[in-house]
């Protein structure tokens, strides 16, 4: 039953996004980029090497909290901030790039309409306890 739940919420979410993309696009008049599926579109070389230090990063603070979680089952907050935190400074560094570097910089609008719509999904998944207790 878990799966089930999550893969409905993920459907959800995602056709939520699309929808908040597309008004998005339409009002403010943002052309459509052409990405590959399941690809790292970088802007430009920096974009990668930073992105590469962030998924660096990432990598050694979260196994480092689910450790602090293992032995300290009070902190597990800490674990929700460094996934809020980690995904911050991910979409943020993305957002950065397209804002400052990219031919169409209002990309950076949805990407950052698209990560307060998947950390408000999260938060909201976690409050009513909807996949169960965690």
């Amino acid at each position: 039953m878990f799966w089930l739940k999550f893969v409905l919420i993920a459907l959800v979410v995602f056709a939520l996004i699309s929808f908040v993309k597309f008004i998005l696009r339409k009002t403010l008049m943002i052309e459509k980029v052409k990405k590959e599926f399941f690809s790292n579109n970088y802007i430009n070389e920096l974009h990668r090497q930073v992105d590469k230090w962030v998924g660096r990063l990432t990598g050694l603070i979260l196994p480092i909290l689910i450790l602090v979680l293992i032995n300290n089952e009070a902190l597990h907050y800490l674990l929700i901030v460094g996934l809020i935190s980690t995904s911050l400074l991910d979409y943020g560094v993305k957002a950065f790039f397209e804002y400052r570097y990219s031919e169409a910089p209002k990309q950076a609008i949805l990407t950052v309409t698209e990560w307060l719509l998947v950390m408000t999904a999260v938060v909201v998944v976690l409050q009513l306890g909807v996949l169960g207790s965690f």
